[in-house]
């Protein structure tokens, strides 16, 4: 199974990907999650991208497919994999479909496209924070103390990141919609699109997906 999850930047991609990549038993492949990396450790493409999602802009193709090609090549994938956070753009699509015609794997490709109102998701990511203890992510919309982490108890050790900060999470989606929400649309010609409401409960969007994909 080939999966790709789509939606703007906070709709729960990510909280999605996880809990499919268990139940489904292929792995959960995170671009957000390999940048960040490639930044911390400092390497060429990290220094590179630091700067562009400093400012919530995109990537540029020709680093992010020189990234996924290796990763779809890993033996890891070839019974399946979720994409979360690529494509972002038709021509990244269409070049992610010469990758994946190179794969010796055929299983089919999915899009799920995770819908959600611009507001509901500024005020989402707008709260959502790091713990500097443990390195997990929260938000304060839904502990009951601002002050503790949930997961490891730890005090006043939450951080913002600098792309939760609300200009940028409103450029972020001024991006999505201008160049990514086009993809939509390449998809729904090209495959197998499946819209789910991004705003739901977790547990119901999951299983409003899995309905969704049972029935293809």
């Amino acid at each position: 199974m080939r999966l790709i999850l789509f939606g703007a930047p906070g709709v729960g991609k990510g909280t999605q990907a996880k809990i499919l990549s268990s139940k489904f038993h292929i792995p959960h492949i995170s671009t957000g999650d390999i940048l960040r990396s490639a930044v911390n450790k400092k390497t060429e493409l990290g220094l590179q991208a630091k700067e562009i999602m400093d400012k919530g802009e995109l990537v540029p193709d020709d680093l992010m497919l020189k990234l996924i090609d290796e990763v779809l090549h890993d033996e890891k994938t070839q019974n399946g994999f979720i994409l979360d956070g690529f494509p972002r753009t038709i021509q990244q699509a269409e070049k992610l479909d010469d990758v994946l015609e190179n794969l010796s794997s055929k299983n089919k490709l999915c899009v799920i496209f995770l819908s959600a109102d611009d507001e509901l998701i500024v005020r989402r990511l707008s709260m959502r924070r790091t713990c500097s203890a443990c390195g997990n992510i929260i938000n304060l919309n839904y502990i009951e103390d601002p002050s503790s982490c949930p997961y490891c108890g730890s005090k006043n050790t939450f951080i913002k990141r600098k792309d939760d900060e609300e200009d940028i999470i409103r450029n972020r989606l001024k991006v999505f919609h201008e160049t990514t929400a086009p993809v939509i649309n390449y998809y729904k010609d090209n495959g197998c699109m499946l819209e789910v409401d991004g705003t739901l409960a977790v547990e119901e969007v999951t299983s409003k997906i899995v309905e969704n994909l049972e029935k293809h």
